[in-house]
């Protein structure tokens, strides 16, 4: 594939570019999101990895602005590694697509050619299959912002349709080894608990919040399991603390939660949503 082209542009945020600026300023501006512009970078980069939500940028922008304000204050990485679930059930179990680059209004943006022969050479699972991004918005959603706050930046793109602890743990493993010595960072996109009332959602994410922030995949998913919690990214954040142990990582942070319902009033069927980082 040369480009691909946008598929959620027009629907989950603005298809125009100055309208899209225009819409990220105001997550980070919005009464739920950090409630200012992101500010001077430090020379230095301590976040391992970010959890970040993918839902419209009406519903989640707020949440996800705190995710990337917290990496504007740090120096940029030189490459990203974007792990996303896949809605749509099209290509293979673990996909990751090679060459090209992806166009949002903002531009294109180019796949680190480079780090995906990496991680396919560390890999037994991930396969190289551009079907499964044709459609998927969970990393899409997610470019947006990087660009806002990085300009240029190289990525790249992994699918996950199993997500089981297994899967996940080698997908980490991999991730971990190619990762080894290069300035990059991970980027699990996920929302969590699906169409439910505001203290059930609550509920369930407290406890996937607590697991993610205690750095522990398999309680992680044990939990998802276990209460049912219709998280759609807990194999991209299982994946994502995995590898952030292995580059030695030491602590995870909530940086902010809300639910679709602390945007539009209605508690009684809501999207939960959190920003949570990965330090050294």
């Amino acid at each position: 594939m040369g480009v691909r082209r946008p598929c959620v542009a027009g629907a989950f945020y603005p298809a125009d570019r100055g309208s899209l600026r225009r819409n990220i300023e105001e997550c980070f501006t919005h009464r739920l999101g950090p409630g200012k512009m992101p500010e001077s970078k430090s020379p230095e980069r301590r976040i391992v990895a970010l959890v970040c939500p993918h839902a419209g940028y009406m519903y989640s922008g707020p949440v996800a602005a705190h995710g990337y304000f917290h990496l504007a204050s740090e120096a940029s990485p030189g490459s990203i590694v974007l792990l996303g679930p896949n809605h749509t059930g099209l290509g293979g179990p673990v996909s990751m697509m090679g060459s090209g680059a992806w166009e949002t209004p903002l531009g294109k943006v180019d796949i680190d050619e480079g780090l995906v022969e990496g991680i396919f050479r560390t890999s037994e699972i991930i396969d190289m299959d551009e079907l499964a991004h044709l459609r998927e918005h969970s990393i899409e959603v997610q470019l947006p912002f990087l660009q806002y706050i990085y300009g240029k930046f190289k990525f790249v793109p992994i699918c996950m349709g199993f997500q089981d602890l297994e899967t996940s743990r080698e997908v980490g493993r991999s991730l971990a080894k190619a990762l080894e010595g290069r300035n990059a960072l991970i980027l699990a996109s996920t929302d969590l608990t699906h169409m439910e009332s505001q203290n059930s959602a609550n509920t369930k994410d407290r406890g996937v919040i607590e697991r993610i922030v205690s750095l522990d995949e398999a309680a992680l998913q044990e939990w998802v399991r276990s209460k049912r919690v219709s998280m759609c990214g807990y194999g991209p954040v299982s994946v994502a603390i995995v590898a952030s142990r292995l580059l030695g990582a030491q602590r995870a942070e909530l940086l902010a939660y809300r639910t679709s319902g602390d945007v539009t009033g209605d508690l009684s069927s809501v999207v939960g949503y959190a920003a949570i980082k990965v330090t050294r």
